[in-house]
């Protein structure tokens, strides 16, 4: 990685990419679950449901 820099870039942007969305996909379908806000809540330990208008 070190010695190609401008290869692994693409590669590394997408992966990471790709995780974000994985993340987002999982909340959006554990919404849609029974009690799935409670759960989102207990699971990141959210205490300031304001600050979190997706949540709120």
């Amino acid at each position: 990685m070190k010695e190609h820099p401008t290869e692994w870039k693409k590669i590394h942007t997408e992966f990471i990419n790709s995780q974000f969305l994985s993340h987002e996909q999982f909340l959006d379908r554990l919404l849609q679950q029974p009690n799935g806000k409670k759960k989102i809540l207990e699971l990141y330990q959210i205490k300031n449901v304001k600050g979190f208008p997706r949540f709120g």
